[in-house]
């Protein structure tokens, strides 16, 4: 997939997860507001977004409202998310049932435009990497955006049984595509003992070294599990501790520049 005329030159990552579900908006709030915190003028793109409310204005995703506050990034909603689809469905599916022909063009515009009024820029993506993006070019994927933009990738995966199947699969499809991988986040970690007096989930213990010794990537930051209430982002409610733990790494040390 070629996005013409697109050239970054501030840093930056794009966040993926192994799969849906995996807590990628969340994660993606977290290390935008560290990174306010660490100093930086934080911009953010969701370059494409299904399950979108109506409203008065058109279209609206509440994982781009999400990140907006919690990069305080004033850039018009539309920006950030330039395409979006009514239906909770693959990009490319939602497009098709939609009847709605993909545009690169409009993201590069929103990106280039976010660059300007930023010093960093945090790309998530909708699901894993082989989810589809356009209906006429159902090859086409969520994997070839992250390797036009450039940007080196955050996996955002599941703590529990399973992550390393499911991440060691991502890294290497990454590697393949010729992306440079950040590293690893694993969300939902749940260290204590049950009632029973032992581990619900003994992985993950061990989880993060495997993942390590896998791959050679490092799990860059584990983050807890929290109470539903304490994790609401799309009503700018973010337990601390999920800050904390994504805090304990400086990250502007992770952000790479574009290489198209």
């Amino acid at each position: 997939m070629k996005l013409d005329g697109l050239k970054l030159n501030i840093p930056g990552l794009f966040i993926t997860g192994t799969g849906t579900d995996v807590g990628k908006t969340v994660i993606s709030c977290g290390l935008a507001s560290v990174l306010r915190e660490q100093g930086m003028n934080v911009g953010v793109s969701k370059p494409m977004a299904s399950g979108c409310r109506k409203d008065r204005e058109g279209l609206v995703c509440p994982d781009t409202e999400a990140l907006a506050h919690f990069a305080d990034c004033r850039v018009p909603l539309e920006t950030i998310t330039p395409i979006r689809y009514r239906q909770p469905l693959a990009p490319g599916v939602a497009a098709e049932t939609e009847d709605v022909d993909f545009d690169p063009d409009v993201i590069v515009k929103s990106l280039h435009h976010i660059q300007q009024v930023s010093d960093c820029l945090l790309v998530e993506g909708a699901g894993g990497l082989y989810v589809p993006i356009d209906a006429k070019h159902p090859k086409t994927s969520m994997l070839d955006l992250m390797a036009a933009i450039g940007y080196p990738v955050l996996i955002v995966a599941d703590a529990g049984l399973g992550t390393i199947n499911h991440t060691v699969m991502t890294i290497k499809c990454l590697k393949q595509a010729g992306c440079k991988v950040a590293g690893v986040v694993l969300n939902r970690h749940e260290p204590d003992a049950s009632s029973r007096g032992k581990l619900e989930d003994p992985s993950m213990l061990s989880n993060a070294r495997w993942i390590k010794r896998m791959t050679g990537k490092d799990v860059i930051a584990v983050v807890p599990r929290c109470d539903p209430t304490g994790v609401q982002v799309d009503k700018g409610i973010l337990d601390q501790s999920v800050i904390d733990a994504i805090g304990l790494h400086y990250w502007p040390d992770v952000l790479g520049k574009s290489v198209v």
